[in-house]
C-alpha cells in the first residue's frame, strides 16, 4: 500500500470510560489498554509503519488518585515483561521520551532495562512517552541550549529551528506524520506541541481498549487522501 505515513503517534485515551461502562475497576480498564497497545504495535508492523509514539503516561497524570496512578506503574512493569522476548524477536526498538527518573524504582529498571536491550535492534520503533509534557520537554530544551550559550558552547544567533529540535527528547525521529486520538476527545493534551506542528490529527470515538487494526486502517486510510502541504499550495490549489 503506497502513502503509509512513517511514523504515527496515538493518544491512547478512554481506559477509564470503557471499564466505567462495564462496571469494572479503573485498573481493569487500563489493562484492557495494554493489550490494545500489543494488538496496534503488530497492526503497525504488518503495515509497514516504521514509528509508533504512544503516549502512556503524562506529566499531568500523576494528579490522578494514587492507587490509580500505582496499578498504572504495575501495569506499565508487567506489559514491559511480558511483552520483551516479543519485540527483541521482532527487532522493534524501545525508546523512552519522557523523564525516567520520575518514575518509581521498579518501573524505571524495567524501561531503562528494554530501552538498553532493544538499542541496537534495526526495525520499527516503539516510542514510549512515558512521564512526558510537551511544555516541560520545551522548557528543558530551552535551558539545555541557554546553558551552552552562557558557557560560550553556542551563540543565541545561531539557534534555529533545527537546532533547537535537536535538543528536544525525540531529537532522532522524525515528526510524526498523524496523530490518533481515540475516545472522542479533540484536543492534543500537551501532547508532542513542538512536533506536531504540521501532523495531520485523526479522531475516533472508539474508546482504546476497542482499538485495533481496523481502526488503525481507517486512520491510514484517511492519511492517504489528504493533501500535505506544510504551509505553501498542493498542485489542486496551484
Amino acid at each position: 500500500m503506497s502513502g503509509i505515513p512513517r511514523h504515527v503517534a496515538i493518544i491512547m485515551d478512554g481506559n477509564g470510560r470503557w471499564a466505567r461502562r462495564r462496571n469494572l475497576p479503573r485498573a481493569a480498564g487500563h489493562r484492557a489498554g495494554g493489550e490494545a497497545l500489543r494488538r496496534t504495535v503488530e497492526a503497525c508492523r504488518d503495515l509497514g509503519i516504521e514509528i509508533l509514539t504512544v503516549y502512556a503516561f503524562s506529566t499531568e497524570n500523576w494528579k490522578r488518585p494514587r492507587a490509580e496512578v500505582e496499578a498504572l506503574m504495575d501495569l506499565i512493569v508487567e506489559y514491559v515483561r511480558k511483552e520483551r522476548e516479543e519485540l527483541i524477536r521482532n527487532n522493534i526498538r524501545v525508546v523512552n521520551i519522557g523523564d525516567t527518573s520520575g518514575l518509581p524504582a521498579a518501573a524505571r529498571r524495567e524501561i531503562e532495562s528494554i530501552v538498553a536491550a532493544t538499542s541496537q535492534n534495526t526495525g520499527h520503533v516503539l516510542c514510549l512517552a512515558l512521564n512526558y509534557g510537551g511544555r516541560r520537554e520545551i522548557v528543558e530544551a530551552a535551558r539545555a541550549l541557554a546553558q551552552k550559550a552562557a558557557r560560550g558552547e553556542v551563540r543565541p544567533g545561531e539557534i534555529d529551528e533545527d537546532m533547537f529540535r535537536r535538543h528536544l527528547t525525540t531529537g532522532d525521529l522524525p515528526d510524526p506524520d498523524i496523530l490518533i486520538r481515540p475516545s472522542g476527545e479533540m484536543r492534543v493534551s500537551n501532547f508532542l506541541l513542538w512536533q506536531i506542528a504540521y501532523t495531520e490529527l485523526w479522531f475516533t470515538p472508539v474508546l482504546w481498549p476497542d482499538f485495533g487494526p481496523e481502526q488503525l486502517r481507517q486512520a491510514v486510510e484517511a492519511y492517504r487522501q489528504r493533501h500535505r502541504r506544510y504551509g505553501g499550495l498542493s498542485l489542486e490549489d496551484a
